[in-house]
């Protein structure tokens, strides 16, 4: 199976000097747990919600909340994303891509073209879907 029957698109893209505020407002608009970092319409880097997470702080919303802690919010896309993300190619296979998640400590492929632009994304939930409805295709067949 190809990369590109399973993969999710379009992604949600921020630019390198997006703020978190704008990065922080985009996860809570979106169902989307990794946004693509793009420069020159280039992947650069990734940012998954728990990125952000590690980075904010637990007052911001609350009656605790402080002026150092809404300072936070003024940082840039690129002071937390991960740089040169692994990625795959849109004609990479399913094994392919389990290969990657099984090598690397990741929990997202982009998926480029030859000149680096994003046509979409793949997580490990959206290749557990998919080979839950492969085996769930299986297990329906007539046994003959």
């Amino acid at each position: 199976m190809n990369v590109t029957e399973f993969m999710t698109q379009p992604v949600v893209t921020v630019e390198m000097d997006d703020s978190l505020l704008e990065v922080k407002s985009l996860f809570e608009k979106t169902s989307f747990h990794h946004l693509l970092v793009i420069s020159d319409s280039e992947l650069v880097g990734v940012i998954s919600d728990r990125d952000l997470l590690k980075v904010l702080s637990p007052n911001i919303g609350t009656a605790a909340e402080t002026l150092k802690d809404l300072a936070c919010l003024n940082k840039r896309a690129h002071q937390i994303m991960s740089r040169d993300p692994i990625t795959l190619k849109p004609d990479a296979r399913l094994p392919e891509v389990v290969s990657v998640f099984n090598q690397h400590t990741i929990s997202c492929i982009p998926i480029v073209d030859d000149s680096n632009a994003v046509l979409g994304i793949v997580s490990w939930r959206d290749v557990m879907k998919t080979l839950g409805l492969a085996y769930a295709k299986a297990a329906t067949k007539p046994q003959f």
